[in-house]
């Protein structure tokens, strides 16, 4: 049950969202850039790196909705659970394996990222412009955790988070938030 008697039982970010337009007209704005804009990842790569922060971080909330997110955008089901246990064992390819270490060390060990951590990303293939989808996606659920847990949200069923995904897919990260839309 969400922590403020202006969320609904089933609440989620978007009430917040919608609640504050004039701060989270840009954040989702800037979400719908990083997920659906231009990257060496596909929408469905950078919905699975989310979903694993998420499960990383513990927040069930997102780890629920964007692993309904991911696999929506191709990506097969199990893969984010397979993450969140192991890296290297997981049924990625062998050039995503040193992007999604990455991922993982900024996650539960920030202060230990080195540069050949960011070399092994390189050495695999990678570009710049990988490597900043990347952590933008870590950096970008790493928030989103903390709007979720600080209101109290609960995960929504995964029937819900798989409708929601696929309406995500579709319409993006602002349209989902009609208040957001509006100047």
């Amino acid at each position: 049950m969400p922590f403020l008697k202006s969320h609904t039982e089933n609440a989620g970010p978007g009430e917040v969202f919608q609640a504050y337009p004039e701060v989270y007209r840009h954040w989702a704005a800037m979400g719908q850039a990083l997920i659906n804009g231009p990257s060496p990842l596909t929408p469905g790569e950078r919905e699975m790196i989310q979903a694993f922060v998420a499960g990383l971080l513990g927040c069930q909330f997102a780890y629920v909705a964007h692993t309904a997110a991911a696999e929506a955008r191709g990506i097969a089901p199990g893969t984010v659970q397979a993450l969140v246990a192991d890296v290297a064992s997981a049924p990625v390819s062998d050039k995503l394996k040193p992007l999604l270490a990455l991922v993982r060390k900024l996650v539960v060990a920030p202060t230990t990222v080195a540069q050949s951590d960011v070399d092994a990303v390189f050495a695999a293939g990678w570009d710049e412009a990988a490597h900043h989808s990347a952590v933008a996606c870590t950096a970008r659920m790493t928030f989103m955790s903390k709007i979720i847990h600080g209101h109290g949200f609960t995960p929504m069923s995964s029937e819900r988070a798989k409708a929601s995904a696929e309406h995500r897919a579709q319409v993006g990260y602002v349209a989902l938030y009609p208040r957001l839309t509006k100047p």
